[in-house]
């Protein structure tokens, strides 16, 4: 079924539902954000859906509105005994590991959680993978905070240094050799191919998450209310939530076909123009929705976090053929589009913006 070795010229856009049509995929912390959409996605494109994560983060939550109706685990990846069984149970080809303690100002507040979810739990996930001979690729998601952050003005690029000033940002660094440990150790020689996947600030319709720039300006423009933005100098990143899917897609893609070459760290970030301050952001965000409105004050009493970071994604583009397809402007356009149709009770426009952003991809999207 689907790819075989030496067919990497049959893995790009266009083929991804030839790929992962009947496939099935294991989706860690599929009722977050990210989750829930690239769940959306893989169903739309066939696959054989399971889910394991912990119920869903916030209320209203993106997954609740979707109601899947496909087969889920509601337990912790910190448990390592239920994650081996949900994997026994399922027999996944493929895991896309999304599973994690995602905020930087709880990790202040819960490093140890932070540590054990995001460091344990990616082992678990990966000893997981080893135990079930059904599997054959996995692609663990981490985080562009994983780079020892020294405020210069280059992106930063595959090769460079592992790190974290906050619990949140050294625990990917450290899951990201945990990645490593284990794909040297175990998984290259049983035949399962591992990649990592970095991507920057994600942005869309149905996140709710707390401290983090949309939602928080989505919270107050419904309310009528007017927050306060900490960090607006910052510099982030910043992409629609479907631009690094379709790179974890792609990724799988080629690790689903034999592809050794491929099972190695990658970056997805968005082009020079969509790294933009917090408080730009904010500013083209009320450009699309009027009712959003804050006040940007530079704030000296927040917890550290990174100002400027960039990522460099052109080894994704070169040898997987990816490359962003919205514009900032358009990613914010959508963005407010879908909050504003949720907010309104009209119909989710989801699936809807899944076919336009689709129908945006070059023909020859991939390798």
């Amino acid at each position: 079924m689907g790819l075989g070795k030496g067919s990497v010229e049959a893995v790009g856009m266009t083929s991804l539902p030839s790929i992962y049509a009947a496939r099935r995929v294991l989706v860690t912390g599929h009722t977050g954000f990210k989750g829930s959409w690239l769940c959306r996605w893989l169903e739309q494109l066939g696959a054989e859906v399971a889910g394991y994560s912990l119920p869903p983060p916030t209320t209203p939550s993106h997954h609740a509105l979707l109601a899947p109706t496909f087969r889920e685990w509601t337990a912790d990846v910190r448990d390592a005994r239920t994650l081996l069984t949900a994997c026994t149970e399922f027999r996944p080809e493929i895991v896309f590991h999304l599973a994690a303690q995602p905020l930087v100002r709880q990790s202040y507040r819960e490093p140890l959680t932070t540590f054990e979810t995001n460091v344990t739990g990616t082992a678990n996930v990966l000893e997981a993978c080893r135990q079930t001979d059904s599997v054959r690729a996995a692609v663990i998601v981490t985080t562009d905070k994983c780079y020892r952050n020294r405020e210069w003005v280059w992106p930063y690029r595959e090769a460079d240094e592992l790190g974290g000033h906050d619990p949140y940002s050294a625990s990917k660094a450290c899951a990201e050799l945990v990645v490593s440990s284990y794909r040297d150790s175990f998984l290259r020689e049983q035949g399962i191919l591992v990649a990592s996947a970095r991507a920057g600030n994600v942005i869309g319709g149905g996140d709710w998450a707390e401290d983090r720039l949309i939602p928080d300006l989505v919270r107050a423009a419904v309310a009528g209310e007017s927050p306060t933005v900490r960090n607006p100098q910052a510099t982030r990143p910043w992409q629609h939530v479907l631009e690094p899917l379709a790179g974890y897609l792609l990724l799988g893609g080629h690790l689903l076909a034999g592809q050794t070459e491929f099972a190695e760290a990658w970056n997805f970030g968005p082009s020079p123009a969509a790294n933009l301050t917090v408080a730009e952001m904010a500013a083209r965000m009320a450009a699309h929705w009027p009712a959003v409105h804050c006040h940007t004050p530079l704030q000296t009493d927040q917890p550290h976090e990174a100002t400027l970071l960039m990522l460099d994604s052109t080894k994704a583009h070169h040898r997987l053929g990816w490359y962003p397809v919205w514009d900032v402007d358009t990613t914010l356009a959508r963005t407010a589009e879908w909050y504003q149709a949720c907010h309104g009770q009209h119909r989710l426009l989801t699936d809807t913006q899944l076919a336009d952003y689709q129908a945006a991809m070059p023909a020859g999207s991939g390798a």
